[in-house]
């Protein structure tokens, strides 16, 4: 009852109702204010602002048709090689020799292109449907490379066509030369099986590599032409390295994705 005395004398005490009241110190009105701009500063932002996404993902370079693994239809003993790595093919070309019991058989390029690798060699003993070589599907050797780039099988719904990217060559220092310029020409309707990498690429070993975590969709990327430089491509240097590129170059792709506005990631 004593401290409701006191409350209640309090109350009724008039001597304190005409000084001012003081809602927030000077520090506190600084921190508001600040506050305040910041938010806004940030809506502004968030309105009309963009923020570009890039996606990185392996992949190769190749001529647009891909390669395929030549295997022997003949058991025997290899006793000539008739081919070399860098070669090209015609359709039904004799690539090795196969001793059989019934005599000497040929083994023929199933359809013109170039030796990319020769796993043939003499004295080797061979049974049906050993790995010979791989061919690369090209009748032209001039004929302009193209990056196969695979992506995570849920990301190709992502990627635009026309979308840029940057390419790292494995065998060109970036420091020096930079990056190779290229654009999305097309994007795999689905993700591919191993067995499906492995029938364009013709090698199982990158196919496995490329679906190591899951199977992966494929991203063709054309290379932007350049008359200035000796690979006959665009860099991001002036010149780029002083030598061509060869196919089955490994690459790392950075595709640029479609910028958006920070306030598309609130809405549904």
């Amino acid at each position: 009852m004593q401290f409701r005395q006191k409350a209640l004398s309090k109350l009724q005490s008039p001597e304190e109702l005409d000084l001012p009241v003081r809602f927030a110190r000077p520090q506190g009105r600084l921190v508001l204010a600040v506050t305040v701009i910041v938010m806004a500063v940030a809506t502004f932002w968030a309105l009309t602002g963009s923020v570009s996404a890039k996606l990185t993902a392996p992949g190769i370079l190749t001529h647009p048709e891909g390669s395929y693994l030549l295997q022997s239809p003949f058991s025997g003993q290899i006793t000539a090689v008739l081919a070399q790595e860098g070669q090209l093919l015609a359709p039904g070309a004799p690539l090795a020799t196969v001793r059989t019991e019934q005599g000497d058989r040929t083994v023929r390029a199933v359809a013109g292109g170039r030796v990319t690798a020769l796993v043939a060699k003499i004295g080797a003993v061979v049974t049906t449907g050993a790995n010979v070589a791989i061919v690369e599907r090209v009748r032209d050797p001039n004929e302009p490379l193209v990056a196969m780039v695979y992506v995570p099988g849920g990301s190709g719904s992502t990627i635009p066509v026309g979308a840029p990217v940057d390419l790292t060559v494995q065998s060109v220092p970036q420091q020096r030369f930079g990056v190779l310029r290229g654009r999305v020409e097309a994007v795999g309707r689905e993700p591919q099986t191993q067995a499906q990498l492995t029938g364009f690429l013709g090698d199982s070993q990158l196919a496995a590599q490329f679906s190591r975590q899951g199977n992966p969709t494929a991203v063709l990327v054309q290379l932007a032409p350049s008359s200035t430089t000796r690979s006959g491509y665009q860099w991001s240097s002036t010149d780029g390295p002083p030598y061509s590129l060869d196919s089955t170059t490994p690459v790392t792709g950075a595709i640029h994705l479609t910028a958006q506005r920070p306030i598309d990631w609130l809405l549904p």
